[in-house]
C-alpha cells in the first residue's frame, strides 16, 4: 500500500470517528416539567424569561432585540433556546410564529389549590393567562362577566393530560379567601 493511500484511508477513518461523537448540549430546550425542574434554577429563570420574550414579541409586535433587552437577555441566547418559535424574514429580522411548542410551566387553580402544569402549546398558555385575568377580575371587583366563557374548558399539559378550569364562583371565593389566589400565584415556584 502506498503512502498516499494510507494517508487517505487514515483521514477518512478520522472523519468517521468525529461524526460519531455525541453533540454537546444539542437539545437544551426542556420538553417536560420533569426536565424543566431538573435543570438549575438559573436555567429555569433564563428559560422562563426567554418564553416571555417570544410572548412579548407576539403580543406587542416588537423586535427580538427590544424584547430581549426588556427581559435582560442576549438576543443570541433567545435564538439558541427558542429558535423554533421564530421565523427569519427576508430583511434579516426575526418575527415570532403564530404559535409555538416551547415548554411553559403555568399555575392554575384546582379544587385542591394551585397546580403547576407544563404545557407545550403557546395557545394553551394564552388561554391560561386569559383565565387568570378573568379570575382576578372576579376576585378584585366581583365582576364575573369573563368567567362563563371558561366553563367546561380545559388546559392540555405537555403529557396530553387535560385539566379542568375552575369556574364555580363558590369554589373561587373559597380559594380566594384562603389566600391561595393572588397575583404572584400565577408564576411557578
Amino acid at each position: 500500500m502506498t503512502h498516499q493511500k494510507r494517508k487517505i484511508r487514515r483521514s477518512s477513518r478520522n472523519k468517521l470517528r468525529s461524526s460519531r461523537r455525541p453533540a454537546k448540549n444539542r437539545r437544551v430546550a426542556p420538553r417536560t416539567a420533569k426536565e424543566f425542574f431538573a435543570k438549575p434554577k438559573a436555567f429555569q429563570d433564563r428559560w422562563t424569561r426567554t418564553t416571555h420574550v417570544i410572548t412579548e414579541m407576539r403580543a406587542n409586535g416588537i423586535s427580538l432585540r427590544q424584547a430581549a433587552h426588556e427581559f435582560e437577555l442576549d438576543p443570541k441566547l433567545v435564538l439558541r433556546l427558542a429558535g423554533p418559535a421564530l421565523r427569519k424574514r427576508a430583511n434579516g429580522r426575526y418575527t415570532p410564529k403564530a404559535s409555538d411548542r416551547l415548554l411553559r410551566v403555568i399555575v392554575i387553580p384546582t379544587s385542591d389549590g394551585l397546580s403547576e402544569i407544563a404545557t407545550r402549546d403557546s395557545r394553551e398558555a394564552s388561554k391560561a393567562a386569559k383565565y387568570w385575568n378573568a379570575v382576578h377580575r372576579y376576585l378584585a371587583t366581583g365582576d364575573a362577566f369573563a368567567l362563563p366563557q371558561f366553563k367546561g374548558k380545559k388546559i392540555t399539559d405537555a403529557n396530553g393530560k387535560r385539566v379542568q378550569l375552575v369556574t364555580d364562583f363558590n369554589e373561587l371565593d373559597r380559594l380566594g379567601s384562603a389566600g391561595v389566589l393572588s397575583f404572584e400565584s400565577i408564576y411557578p415556584k
